[in-house]
């Protein structure tokens, strides 16, 4: 079947991101609506790569001048707000050095997201590893298909069928206790689903830090507080998530 739209993939932000509009615009909007989304994707990623001795975060870090970027005291005024909502749980200074790994790939996809949006390109998927931003209609009257997969084996845990949804999973990457410094393993994954992707991937590091008890307590609070649900998978591979997780289970033409 040929959709409308265009998609491109490149490696950025160390992972493979894939841009998928199906918003049936004309070729000459579209490449450059591309060309655009890339540029902003590694711009982020000069900007804010702690192991780039010149950027903005490396800068910060070494006590050197840096820029004055915007979007930089955006990035860690939010980082600080996650850290106080999830009780430190989510830490982007770990032993005094500043990293905002944890949020900054959600955060690029996000704005991202709402920047095709506004530019008219109001279908599309934007997948960046683990983190995942849809909107609109993967073909007319059909909403975006998701298989949110288990970051050992790959395999598919759970579909989701939205319009307009973010999902961030962590898991396999290197997630460490705020408190101690040591790397957690006690979990399988978390995924955390909502309207912000940027929000979701900090909440999702935060519960897998935490570890199975606190993660789980965590996420009951979190789904009767805020618009976010969450599956947590254990190192066994058993998952359990909150009551709305359901809902995304079931297509919206065949949920009524």
């Amino acid at each position: 079947m040929t959709f409308p739209g265009s998609a491109r993939t490149e490696t950025v932000l160390n992972t493979s991101v894939n841009v998928d509009i199906r918003t049936a615009l004309p070729q000459r909007e579209l490449v450059p609506m591309l060309d655009n989304a890339f540029a902003w994707l590694r711009w982020v990623d000069r900007t804010f790569d702690p192991f780039d001795e010149e950027s903005q975060i490396a800068r910060l870090n070494a006590g050197r001048t840096i820029e004055q970027v915007p979007e930089l005291i955006e990035v860690l005024h939010r980082c600080d707000e996650m850290a106080e909502a999830t009780d430190g749980w989510f830490d982007s200074r770990i032993g005094g050095v500043l990293d905002v790994s944890g949020y900054i790939k959600g955060w690029a996809v996000e704005r991202l997201s709402r920047a095709l949006a506004g530019a008219g390109a109001v279908d599309h998927r934007i997948t960046a590893g683990r983190d995942i931003r849809v909107r609109g209609s993967s073909l007319p009257g059909r909403p975006w298909r998701v298989g949110i997969r288990d970051p050992r084996t790959n395999a598919v845990r759970r579909m989701v069928f939205a319009n307009d949804l973010a999902i961030s999973t962590s898991g396999q990457t290197r997630v460490v206790d705020p408190r101690t410094g040591e790397a957690q393993h006690a979990l399988g994954s978390v995924t955390v689903i909502g309207p912000d992707l940027s929000t979701a991937d900090a909440f999702a590091t935060a519960m897998y830090a935490m570890g199975p008890v606190r993660a789980r307590r965590f996420a009951i609070d979190l789904a009767a507080a805020e618009p976010y649900e969450v599956m947590i998978v254990t190192r066994g591979g058993r998952s359990v998530s909150t009551p709305g997780f359901a809902l995304y289970g079931t297509p919206s033409e065949l949920a009524g």
